[in-house]
């Protein structure tokens, strides 16, 4: 039997109908890969939630997850004009408000060192890494107190700064020291208010330990090298030296000064209210340090300043907080240097005031009773301020909570 298919012309039509149906299919094959494409490329540009490949992807959906997390935190995409798009040029570290400036221009940190006008730089970048800072609230009544301390800090490896507080600068001039350290100057306002506005950690992270002392504290028995070496071995990230007993005014046990080795971390108290046992892990029987002389490492001061409250001066209530400051376990990286000791004297400076720099719309009648009042106020809101912060962050996970009853 012959073929099926013997006319020319039949045979035309068959290869023809066979290629229109085989073109017809390359065509729709084309337009809905092409939709798929153009689809995806515009979820991606828009960040829209709704992503067709990753429906039916799996992998494409959790890319464009962290593609849109990741435009959501850089800058606006109107002021990067000069990029070109490419996340390769995108940057996690970039500094708000620089994101204009090509980030070599960029200077993160800077130091308290003075650069002269002329001349080339003093090499100051080869051993600034081992220089401490020494700041301090001072007044001219306390003058001769404040030499003896700056004296000892001078002879070391020290930046040292003085904050002014009765607005007195020209006095210190004849001073031996006072021409190499920084004199900043506004009439009472605490230590605190200075270490806010004046010791931000990009400015001071250079230095390895930050002294935030007070003025009325004499330090016959104090080497401030002789201290770092202790803490440095010791691994404390916040201290303070140890107050002799027999001359100082002791606030708290802790402070005082044990003959026993080099560093005590915390103080057993069997009597009266507010007793400490060899388990209590909570302020002030372990993890604290007094207000009036603290040492933080670089790290520590870090998270310190930010502690501080901008609109309060007197900063009460915050050193039951410091401990949050280490990094560890607060309970082994805080401590008091017992070898290096000082003596606290105690003097009321604040609220005594000198008529000749008081306004006459600021009475200085009952300025200290009012300075303590303020004190215990303040203390109070930093207190509720702590209380609605953690309540308010559900990513913040307490390392040391609260026990029912809270020594203090």
């Amino acid at each position: 039997m012959g073929p099926l298919v013997t006319d020319p012309s039949s045979r035309r039509l068959c290869f023809c109908s066979i290629s229109h149906v085989a073109a017809f299919i390359c065509f729709v094959f084309i337009l809905g890969t092409s939709f798929v494409v153009f689809d995806f490329k515009e979820k991606v540009s828009t960040g829209s939630s709704t992503d067709f490949v990753g429906i039916t992807r799996g992998t494409s959906e959790i890319g464009l997850s962290n593609l849109q997390a990741h435009q959501a935190d850089s800058w606006s995409h109107d002021t990067n004009l000069g990029t070109t798009g490419s996340n390769s040029c995108k940057s996690a570290c970039i500094s708000s408000g620089s994101e204009p400036l090509p980030k070599g221009i960029v200077c993160r940190t800077s130091d308290m060192e003075m650069v002269p006008l002329w001349g080339p730089p003093n090499g100051k970048e080869n051993n600034i890494l081992q220089k401490s800072l020494l700041a301090m609230p001072v007044g001219i009544k306390q003058k001769e107190i404040v030499n003896q301390i700056i004296i000892k800090f001078a002879s070391s490896d020290f930046t040292i700064i003085l904050f002014h507080y009765d607005g007195v600068v020209d006095e210190w001039k004849d001073l031996q020291w006072s021409g190499s350290a920084l004199h900043i100057s506004a009439i009472n306002q605490t230590k605190w208010w200075f270490a806010k506005r004046f010791l931000h950690p990009d400015i001071v992270a250079p230095y390895k330990y930050v002294f935030l002392w007070d003025e009325d504290l004499e330090v016959e028995n104090f080497h401030p090298e002789k201290y770092l070496t202790i803490v440095e071995r010791e691994g404390l990230e916040i201290s303070q030296p140890a107050l002799d007993p027999a001359k100082s005014r002791i606030h708290h046990q802790i402070t005082v000064r044990s003959r026993k080795g080099d560093v005590h971390r915390r103080m057993y108290k069997f009597n009266g209210g507010s007793k400490c046992y060899k388990n209590s892990s909570a302020p002030p029987c372990t993890g604290w340090v007094e207000l009036m002389a603290p040492v933080f490492s670089r790290a520590a001061w870090r998270c310190a300043w930010h502690m501080i409250q901008s609109d309060l001066i007197h900063a009460w209530g915050l050193d039951m907080k410091l401990g949050y400051c280490v990094q560890g376990d607060r309970s082994k990286h805080v401590g008091v240097v017992d070898s290096e000791y000082i003596v606290h004297k105690g003097l009321p400076t604040l609220g005594w005031f000198d008529h000749k720099t008081v306004s006459s719309e600021r009475p200085a009648a009952n300025g200290r009773y009012a300075v303590r009042q303020r004190s215990y106020v303040e203390s109070e809101i930093f207190r509720k301020r702590w209380q609605k912060a953690v309540s308010e962050d559900n990513c913040w996970s307490d390392p040391y909570p609260e026990p029912k009853t809270y020594p203090g």
